[in-house]
C-alpha cells in the first residue's frame, strides 16, 4: 500500500502537475496473481486511467521476477485543502492526466452492502494511525481486513475496499466479518455508519 502511494507521489512529481487540491481515497481493488517472495526486487508501473467530474482512477501494476503479480485500480476523489469539499478537477490535471485515460469514464459510487446485525468487536485506534489530513490513513483499513483474513486457509485473488467515511480522532470503530468458503467480507462501522467495507475472495471464486 505504501509503496504503491509512493508511485503515485512520484508520479505527480515527474509530471510537474501543480493541482492545488488534495485527494481522498474512495475505493480501491486488487487483483492478485501472485505474491512476491520476500526480498524479491520488484517495479511499480502507475499512470491514470480513467476520470469522472471530481475524482479519478488510477491504475498501478506490481511486476517481480516472473512478470504482473498485482494490479491495484484506486479511485481517487478530488478535495478542497480549505473545507474538504469535492472539487472539479480542471483544465491542468486535464492537459497533464487526460491524454493517458483515453477518454474513459469512471463512476465512484460505491456498492458494497451493509454489515449483517451480528456484534462486531472493538478495532482500537492509536496516535500512529492518523495522517496529515487528520483521519485514519488508508493503510489502517487494510490491516482490519488482514486481521480477519489471518487463520483462513486460502489467499484472495480479488479484493476490495471501500471508503464510506473518514475515521476521524475520538472515533471507537468495530470490526465486524463474515465468512463463507473462499469468501471475506469484512467492515469497519461506529454506531449505524459504516466507515469502510471490503470482501475478499480466493482466486477463481469470482
Amino acid at each position: 500500500m505504501h509503496r504503491r502511494g509512493q508511485a503515485a507521489e512520484d508520479d505527480v512529481s515527474d509530471a510537474a502537475w501543480d493541482g492545488s487540491y488534495q485527494w481522498l481515497l474512495r475505493r480501491m481493488v486488487l487483483a492478485i496473481r501472485g505474491y512476491p517472495a520476500h526480498r524479491e526486487r520488484i517495479s511499480l508501473r502507475t499512470y491514470c486511467s480513467a476520470t469522472g467530474p471530481r475524482w479519478a482512477e488510477r491504475t498501478t501494476t506490481v511486476s517481480g521476477a516472473g512478470g504482473d503479480v498485482i494490479q491495484s485500480t484506486a479511485i481517487w476523489v478530488a478535495v478542497s485543502a480549505g473545507d474538504g469539499r469535492p472539487v472539479p478537477l480542471g483544465e491542468s490535471f486535464q492537459r497533464v492526466y487526460g491524454p493517458s485515460t483515453g477518454g474513459r469514464q469512471v463512476s465512484a459510487r460505491l456498492s458494497h452492502p451493509g454489515p449483517p446485525g451480528s456484534v462486531g468487536r472493538p478495532w482500537p485506534l492509536r496516535a500512529a494511525d492518523f495522517d496529515t489530513a487528520g483521519h485514519v490513513n488508508n493503510s489502517i483499513h487494510w490491516a482490519a481486513v488482514e486481521d480477519g483474513l489471518a487463520g483462513l486457509d486460502w489467499l484472495p485473488g480479488l479484493a476490495e475496499l471501500e471508503y464510506h467515511r473518514p475515521i476521524l480522532p475520538g472515533a471507537e470503530p468495530e470490526l465486524v466479518t463474515s465468512q463463507d468458503p473462499g469468501e471475506l467480507r469484512a467492515w469497519l462501522r461506529q454506531g449505524p455508519q459504516r466507515l469502510a467495507s471490503a470482501w475478499l475472495t480466493a482466486a477463481g471464486a469470482r
